[in-house]
C-alpha cells in the first residue's frame, strides 16, 4: 500500500515535470508541428524556389538594363567615316578649329590642298589661271608662277626648284603642294595617316586648354553612348572649342591629334591658358609711293588726239591742282592691246605747272566688243596689258596711272585684283604711282576687293557720286552727304586713310518725270545748272538732308527736279575729307566746276 503511494507520487511528479517543461517552451510543439507541415507539403518549396529564381533572374536582367543604360560605352568610332574619306588617297583637312568640307591629297606622303581652299581658307593672294595651267603669286617686286606637273617654277622669270612636283591637276580640279604654300603663308600644320587627315594653323597666341586627369575619351557626340574617337592620355592638353550650356558636363574638343568631339567634365582639369607660337615667318612688305602733300586731283575727259589741246586752257581755269588724270588709255581687244591718245606736249606743259600726270585707264569705251573677264582671267593677256601700259607710262614719262574699270563683274573680279597685282610691281620697280578707281561700297560691288587694292595700289579713289545714276526709274540726288560719308566710313573700313582719296562731282542732273512716270535726266556742270533754274525762274532752296540746293517745277504734266552741285555742297564734302584725314580730293570732270570752286577746296586740301 504504501510502495502503491510512493509510485502514485512518483508518477504525479512525473507529470508536474513534463507540464512545467511545457510551460517553459510553449512554442516548440508549435515549432514541431509546422515542421511536420513542411514535410508534409513539398509544393510550397518548389513554389519558393521558382520565385527566387525568377527573382534573381529579374534583378539580373534588370542591372544589366540599368548597366548599359548609365555605364560609357566602349564603341570605337569609324574615324574614316567622320572625316569623310572615301579613299586612301583623300586627307581631311583642318584649319584651325574648322574642319572643312574640301578634301585634299596625300601623294607619296605629301600634303596637297586644292587651290581653291587655299584661296578661301590660307591665303588668297595666290591666283590659280585655269586657261593656262599657271599658279601665280605675287610679291612686292616679283611675281612667282609655277605649272602644272613640273617641280620648277620662276621667280621673276628665274627657274627655282623643289623635290617634288608643285602643282598636280585632276580634270577641271588642281591640287598644289601645301609645302609650296608654306614658302609665302604663314601657317603650321602637321598630318597623320590612317586615316589622312592634316591640321592647318593660322592663328597664333593664348588659348584656352584643358588637360586629360586620366586617359580621356573624346567622344563624336556629347554624351557616354556616343561612340569614341580618340582616347587622351593622362596630362595631355586639349584645346577648348566651346562648352555646351545645354549639357553642361561635356566641353567641346579639339584634340592635338586633330579630331573635334566632346570630353567629360569630370575627365579633364579647369580650363588654363597654353601659348600657340607664332612660326619664324617673313612677311612680304610691299611699299607705296606715298605724296608729301594732300592730292587735289581732276580728271581731263580726252575724246581724242586733238582733244589734248585743251589742257592749256584747262589748266589756267584751275588753282592749286597738284594732279590731273587724263582719259587715255583703252582697252580695245581681249588679247590686253590698248589704244591710245597720249601726247608728250600734254605731259610738258603740265610739268612745266608743277601739275603731275596720271593717265586713265577704262573698260567703257569699247564695251560692246570686249570681256574684262577674257582680259583679266588669263595670264597672258593680263601680262600683255601690263607691259603695255607701263610702255605708254615710260615712254610719256608719266607720273602715275589711274584704273577705272567700272564693268568688272563677280566672274573678271580676281582676274581683276590679280592685274592690279601684277601691275603694281611694274609700277614699283618704275616709280609709277598706282591709283583705283572704286564705287561707293555697296553689297553689289563687294568684289572690287577694296581691301587688297589697298595693299598693293598707292591710293584708292571712291567715286563719291552717281548715288542716282541716269538711268534710274526715280529721281535723286548725285552725291548727298549722307552717301559721300557712308561712302568715306565703309571704304575706311577696308583701306588705310592715307591711302583713300575722295571723288567730287562738277555736276548735277536734271531730272524730268513725265506723266506717265517715265525717268529722264540730262547732265549739266555748274554755270549750266544755274542757268536751268534761271531760265524756269525757280529759286533753289538749301535741303539740309541732302545738304545741297533743290529746286522743283510743273511744266506741261511733268515734273523737273535738280538737286545741286555748287560751292557750298562741294564745300560740305570738303569738310568730310578734312573730318576723316584722306589723303585728298578728286574731281569729275575738268570743265563743269565754276572758277570759284577751287578757292573752296584750297581751304581744305592745302
Amino acid at each position: 500500500m504504501i510502495r502503491e503511494e510512493k509510485e502514485g507520487r512518483e508518477d504525479l511528479e512525473e507529470r508536474e515535470k513534463r507540464q512545467k517543461k511545457k510551460m517553459k517552451n510553449p512554442g516548440d510543439r508549435r515549432k514541431r508541428s509546422r515542421r511536420r507541415k513542411r514535410r508534409r507539403n513539398p509544393q510550397v518549396i518548389l513554389v519558393l524556389v521558382i520565385v527566387l529564381l525568377i527573382l534573381a533572374v529579374g534583378g539580373g536582367l534588370v542591372g544589366k538594363l540599368l548597366y548599359d543604360k548609365y555605364s560609357p560605352s566602349k564603341e570605337l568610332a569609324d574615324t574614316k567615316e567622320y572625316f569623310h574619306l572615301e579613299n586612301d588617297q583623300e586627307i581631311a583637312v583642318l584649319v584651325n578649329d574648322v574642319m572643312l568640307e574640301d578634301k585634299g591629297r596625300l601623294i607619296d606622303g605629301r600634303v596637297y590642298l586644292n587651290v581653291e581652299t587655299v584661296y578661301q581658307y590660307l591665303n588668297a593672294r595666290f591666283y590659280w589661271d585655269a586657261a593656262e595651267n599657271a599658279y601665280l603669286y605675287a610679291l612686292p617686286t616679283e611675281l612667282v608662277s609655277a605649272q602644272v606637273g613640273s617641280s620648277d617654277y620662276t621667280v621673276s622669270k628665274a627657274k627655282q626648284s623643289e623635290d617634288y612636283v608643285i602643282l598636280r591637276a585632276d580634270g577641271d580640279d588642281a591640287f598644289v603642294a601645301l609645302d609650296f604654300v608654306s614658302k609665302y603663308t604663314n601657317f603650321t600644320y602637321e598630318y597623320w595617316e590612317d586615316p589622312n587627315h592634316v591640321h592647318i594653323v593660322d592663328v597664333f597666341g593664348e588659348r584656352d586648354v584643358v588637360t586629360a586627369q586620366k586617359n580621356a575619351q573624346v567622344r563624336y557626340q556629347a554624351g557616354i553612348k556616343s561612340p569614341i574617337l580618340t582616347t587622351v592620355e593622362k596630362s595631355n592638353t586639349m584645346y577648348v572649342l566651346e562648352e555646351e550650356e545645354e549639357i553642361g558636363e561635356w566641353t567641346k574638343v579639339l584634340t592635338k591629334d586633330g579630331y573635334i568631339g566632346y570630353v567629360r567634365n569630370k575627365q579633364i582639369s579647369a580650363v588654363s591658358q597654353e601659348m600657340l607660337n607664332e612660326p619664324e615667318f617673313s612677311e612680304p612688305v610691299y611699299t607705296n609711293i606715298v605724296k608729301d602733300y594732300t592730292i587735289n586731283l581732276s580728271w581731263h575727259q580726252v575724246t581724242n588726239k586733238d582733244a589734248n589741246e585743251n589742257i592749256y586752257r584747262v589748266l589756267a581755269n584751275t588753282k592749286g591742282l597738284t594732279t590731273v588724270s587724263p582719259t587715255w588709255f583703252f582697252l580695245s581687244d581681249n588679247d590686253g592691246n590698248i589704244e591710245s591718245l597720249a601726247s608728250q606736249d600734254y605731259v610738258n606743259y603740265c610739268h612745266q605747272n608743277n601739275v603731275e600726270v596720271w593717265g586713265l585707264v577704262e573698260d567703257i569705251t569699247y564695251k560692246d566688243s570686249i570681256l574684262d573677264y577674257e582680259i583679266f582671267s588669263k595670264t597672258t593677256s593680263r601680262q600683255r596689258l601690263v607691259n603695255n601700259l607701263i610702255a605708254q607710262a615710260i615712254q610719256y614719262g608719266l607720273d602715275g596711272l589711274n584704273l577705272d574699270m567700272e564693268f568688272i563683274n563677280e566672274d573678271s573680279a580676281r582676274g581683276y585684283v590679280e592685274f592690279i597685282r601684277e601691275l603694281s610691281i611694274m609700277c614699283r620697280l618704275n616709280g609709277i604711282v598706282l591709283s583705283v578707281d572704286n564705287y561707293v561700297p555697296a553689297a553689289y560691288n563687294k568684289f572690287y576687293n577694296r581691301a587688297e587694292q589697298g595693299v598693293f595700289a598707292d591710293y584708292v579713289i571712291i567715286m563719291g557720286y552717281d548715288e542716282t545714276p541716269r538711268n534710274s526709274d526715280t529721281a535723286g540726288s548725285v552725291a548727298s552727304l549722307g552717301y559721300v560719308e557712308s561712302g568715306i566710313q565703309n571704304t575706311l573700313e577696308e583701306v588705310p586713310k592715307e591711302k583713300v582719296i575722295n571723288a567730287v562731282p562738277f555736276y548735277t542732273r536734271f531730272w524730268r518725270t513725265d506723266e506717265n512716270g517715265e525717268v529722264t535726266s540730262e547732265a549739266l556742270g555748274m554755270d549750266n545748272a544755274d542757268q536751268k533754274a534761271a531760265n524756269n525762274s525757280v529759286e533753289p532752296v538749301w535741303d539740309e538732308t541732302t545738304s545741297q540746293y533743290y529746286i522743283e517745277l510743273e511744266y506741261e504734266g511733268s515734273i523737273y527736279q535738280m538737286w545741286m552741285e555748287e560751292e557750298r555742297s562741294i564745300e560740305e564734302k570738303l569738310k568730310l575729307i578734312k573730318q576723316y584725314d584722306l589723303a585728298g580730293v578728286a574731281s569729275w570732270r575738268l570743265g563743269y566746276e565754276r572758277a570759284g570752286i577751287w578757292d573752296i577746296i584750297l581751304r581744305y586740301v592745302n
